[in-house]
């Protein structure tokens, strides 16, 4: 009875000491984001990567309402993308760096996404979780990729947040692959082309193609040619599900898999197998689920996006990729980390 005393004891005070606060900051969350994408939508950032502004500079600039403009200012100031001295509003160094749409290594596309796509449909989680279906443009009988390549202007700035969100991995994956050993690569849904870009500026010897759909190469011609790398990339239009893959001595899938149900993951790898030669290597990235299935909360995270925006997609661990590789044919796989809480996964033929 004394233990028993003891143990209620000791778990009633457990109770008492313990806060909401974690919970209510979680569940709170959007606040900050929204107010984070509102920014970067009224291209706030990259106002103020030409120079430091008063709240009154920025409010006939960029048409706030003088009922919220401080509060919306002060609060970018509390999150830490802004600073303010003496009245005073300017970038942090992070910010400048990656928000302002000036600069290269800017993601200001990808949020812009997240704002226009991803915060409305997010909305509907619910009903994703109970039906199993994605909730965005499918949701009325249309198709996303329809909907984002409908124009040239859509289908730039989806093109351009694929290249924003990736340009890190492109040059931890330039750098951390043996790259020495090899002629040429082929990046697969390749968007904008910034991985083979970056790995072709990095290695003077490859040789590369981007992979994707016709609509994508006038977006890629114009980024290569603005990287000055006509001499040594090329785009080979094509649907990874119909047509067969272009050959090269490495075949890169980054953010890929994922979107695609498990016998479409399959179909994909196999596809990957039968395209490239013999000693050929297939590189594997995403946001793979640790193992676990404990500590990456952005790639469970990102694996519920799948099922909002998909009707089949879903992140998955670097144990599953493995086991798919294998059936696939390759071998000596092996997994290397990268930034972001993304991972790659790297096989033989």
């Amino acid at each position: 009875m004394e233990t028993q005393l003891s143990t209620l004891t000791s778990e009633t005070a457990n109770a008492s000491a313990a806060s909401p606060q974690k919970l209510l900051q979680l569940a709170m969350g959007f606040w900050a984001s929204k107010t984070l994408l509102s920014a970067v939508e009224l291209d706030l950032f990259t106002v103020l990567g030409r120079g430091p502004r008063t709240a009154t500079q920025l409010m006939d600039q960029m048409q706030l309402h003088p009922r919220s403009a401080h509060d919306f200012l002060d609060a970018l100031v509390a999150l830490g993308v802004l600073d303010r001295d003496d009245g005073l509003y300017r970038n942090t160094a992070e910010a400048d760096a990656f928000l302002d749409r000036s600069r290269p290594g800017c993601i200001a596309g990808f949020l812009l996404m997240a704002n226009n796509r991803l915060y409305p449909f997010w909305g509907s989680l619910t009903e994703a979780l109970r039906t199993g279906l994605p909730q965005n443009e499918a949701k009325e009988g249309g198709n996303p990729f329809d909907a984002i390549y409908r124009d040239e202007r859509g289908l730039r700035e989806f093109l351009g947040a694929m290249s924003g969100v990736s340009m890190d991995l492109a040059k931890e994956i330039a750098q951390k692959f043996p790259w020495q050993n090899y002629r040429s690569v082929v990046d697969v849904g390749t968007a904008q082309g910034a991985l083979v870009a970056e790995i072709a500026r990095t290695h003077e010897h490859l040789a590369g193609i981007g992979f994707d759909l016709p609509a994508v190469a006038p977006v890629f011609n114009d980024y290569i040619a603005a990287n000055a790398l006509e001499d040594r990339i090329r785009f080979h239009p094509g649907d990874f599900f119909v047509d067969a893959l272009p050959s090269a001595d490495v075949m890169v899938m980054g953010h890929i898999l994922h979107d695609w149900n498990l016998e479409q993951k399959r179909e994909l790898l196999a596809r990957s197998y039968q395209a490239l030669p013999a000693g050929g290597c297939l590189i594997v990235y995403d946001a793979m689920i640790d193992d676990e299935r404990r500590r990456n909360a952005f790639g469970l995270l990102m694996s519920l996006n799948m099922l909002v925006e998909t009707p089949g997609g879903f992140d998955y661990t670097a144990r599953q990729c493995r086991e798919w590789m294998i059936e696939a044919g390759f071998r000596e796989i092996r997994v290397e980390p990268l930034g972001g809480q993304n991972s790659m996964v790297i096989g033989v033929r």
